[in-house]
């Protein structure tokens, strides 16, 4: 019995392994990685199994769990590899988070919050950009290399761009010979 237990525990522990990221090539439709495992054994190329729709490249040094299916140690996958220094803390219960070695990330918040932290943020869109909501605040100015179209008033701490065109479509000037200038012939629209 207790040959047998030893057996069916060495089998387990040929399935899976903790590994250590030693290098790793995304040239390849699947990333590859060279990892140590346990007891100081080496792959190199193993396959790593992205979950759909992201990737991103570890550093060396990085923790993983290998796969071995069927036990053979000759044929592995890596199916997760993560990085405790640079990894966020201080999530709350149910928040997400993407995260770069370089301080950037993304975490959808409790509350229904989505917050971006980066030094620069650059949105590539073919046609347009939509922000569907009531209200847009900046904490700093704004840039624009062309035509700001507005469908609604134009206004700032001082008053609104209606109110700026009446008051010079109706401005006189004093005249030369008392009176009154007219109101100018070219009025803003």
């Amino acid at each position: 019995m207790k040959n047998a237990l030893w057996t069916f525990q060495r089998g387990l522990s040929r399935l899976c392994s903790r590994l250590m990221v030693r290098g790793t090539n995304s040239t390849a439709a699947c990333q590859r990685v060279d990892v140590s495992l346990i007891a100081g054994e080496t792959k190199a190329g193993m396959e790593y199994l992205e979950p759909y729709g992201f990737t991103g490249i570890a550093h060396a040094g990085a923790e993983g769990v290998a796969l071995f299916l069927s036990g053979d140690r000759s044929h592995g996958i890596v199916i997760n590899m993560a990085y405790r220094r640079y990894r966020l803390k201080d999530l709350q219960t149910g928040e997400v988070a993407l995260y770069t070695d370089e301080g950037d990330h993304i975490v959808l918040k409790r509350g229904r919050v989505i917050e971006v932290t980066t030094d620069t943020f650059v949105v590539k869109a073919k046609n347009k950009v939509v922000l569907d909501t009531p209200r847009v605040d900046t904490s700093g100015e704004i840039t624009a290399e062309k035509s700001i179209v507005s469908q609604s008033e134009i206004q700032d701490k001082l008053g609104s761009l209606s109110s700026m065109r009446d008051q010079y479509n109706r401005h006189t000037h004093p005249g030369d010979s008392g009176g009154s200038t007219g109101q100018p012939h070219q009025r803003m629209r």
